[in-house]
């Protein structure tokens, strides 16, 4: 989404200059597509190589895509070299590394911009927009239920997400993104958190569901035929350039059974959070749900906001094995339905239902990937402050952060006692 946003959405303000990857053949692949788009292929540089790359092609600002426990190193070293930095969410994965972010900022007076893209769906603007106007009045809580169907939700428990220690989890990794939505809109900061949640379908969990399958990977072993939960690098040409192709330069497995023992993760949680504004919030994470989507609903002295997104309806046999819910997030064409409805229940008066937003689409998520990167990329302006700075990073990450040391402890935990923000 990046390479083509660089190379072809945004190429009158900014210019890819290099890469730079612990996986050569990962980069190869990607010049080879960026031939493909008509574009000149980059310098590619080992990891290890990346500050010496950042001075010799000139580079202005670095683009942070690795894996979650990696970030701090990268985004550090960059603002150290002059670089401003775009990262992928979550901004990194504990405290330490989020201290270590903040004072590299304060020290180089560079820019951390987080790509919470979310924030640029059409949907969550206008939900902005009618929080903010005063409609339903003071905010007094939120409930907030998401839901991965058994396609996305199961690629989480193949790849290297599935150990903690890389991914923060997914109150780290991909709550983030929810938690950072709530704090956009409200204009809070979490100060209290209390979690509780646990590995309850995928891993060795499978079993007791009648779902594992004995096998380690999915690529040619016969166990994994038929199974809905296998993926097939093999019939998807990039994903077989990109990993099965790439194995031999790492040996990282793209394709490991989602029942397979060895995940620290959970997949089913709860988390209760108060805001500094006296707000509260209800939220929910399932990461193995027969439909995919989102339900939002806020409650203020003047009535009550309700956001539902249904992103598919069901998972197709068809797509059952598609990478991360390709359908989903603009790769192909949904065979799934869905659907999105934004109402205001005021008191004492019928409930309005708002028209959807022009710009709302069923792809990209939401439409708002294009709108990101035009904003981050300088083709536009961003007059509803969307784009999200090292703080705003913080606060997302530290929500997670708090509600992993809740299930950990059993105890609510303040969130200042994590990393103490002035």
């Amino acid at each position: 989404m990046f390479v083509r946003a660089l190379t072809l959405d945004h190429a009158g303000t900014a210019e890819l200059v290099a890469f730079a990857d612990v996986n050569p053949a990962r980069m190869a692949a990607h010049n080879r597509w960026l031939t493909e788009l008509g574009a000149r292929p980059v310098p590619a540089y080992a990891a290890a190589e990346f500050t010496a790359m950042l001075a010799k092609e000139r580079v202005d600002e670095v683009l942070v895509t690795s894996m979650d426990s990696t970030h701090a190193h990268y985004v550090v070293a960059a603002l150290d070299a002059g670089c401003d930095v775009i990262t992928e969410k979550p901004m990194t994965v504990d405290a330490d590394g989020c201290r270590r972010i903040l004072d590299a900022v304060e020290r180089t007076g560079r820019r951390v911009s987080v790509a919470f893209n979310y924030r640029f769906n059409p949907l969550h603007e206008a939900v902005r927009e009618v929080l903010a106007s005063g409609e339903i009045g003071e905010i007094g809580s939120v409930h907030f239920e998401w839901l991965l169907d058994v396609r996305h939700g199961a690629d989480y428990f193949r790849r290297w997400h599935r150990d903690k220690a890389n991914s923060g989890g997914l109150l780290v990794h991909k709550s983030g993104h929810h938690f950072d939505l709530v704090n956009w809109w409200l204009g809070a900061a979490p100060e209290r958190v209390y979690a509780d949640g646990r590995l309850f379908f995928y891993g060795e969990s499978g079993r007791r569901h009648g779902y594992a399958r004995d096998y380690l990977r999915a690529h040619d072993d016969p166990a994994a035929e038929g199974d809905p939960f296998a993926l097939r690098l093999r019939d998807n040409p990039r994903m077989k350039e990109l990993y099965l192709d790439a194995e031999a330069e790492d040996g990282y497995r793209r394709d490991v059974n989602v029942f397979a023992p060895g995940v620290t993760i959970e997949d089913d949680l709860a988390v209760l959070v108060r805001y500094d504004t006296g707000a509260t919030m209800t939220y929910h994470l399932t990461a193995y749900a027969p439909w995919e989507g989102y339900r939002v609903m806020v409650n203020g002295s003047r009535g009550r906001l309700e956001l539902e997104v249904v992103e598919s309806d069901h998972v197709s046999p068809a797509g059952a094995n598609e990478v991360k819910g390709a359908a989903i997030h603009g790769v192909t064409e949904a065979q799934e339905k869905g659907h999105a409805s934004l109402t205001v229940h005021p008191f004492w008066a019928p409930p309005r239902e708002l028209p959807l937003p022009a710009a709302y689409s069923r792809t990209g998520h939401g439409g708002a990937d294009t709108r990101m990167t035009a904003v981050l990329f300088g083709a536009e302006k961003d007059p509803m402050h969307r784009s999200a700075t090292a703080r705003d990073g913080t606060l997302a990450l530290l929500t997670g952060l708090a509600a992993n040391r809740s299930l950990e402890t059993g105890l609510p935990v303040r969130v200042a006692d994590l990393l103490d923000l002035p």
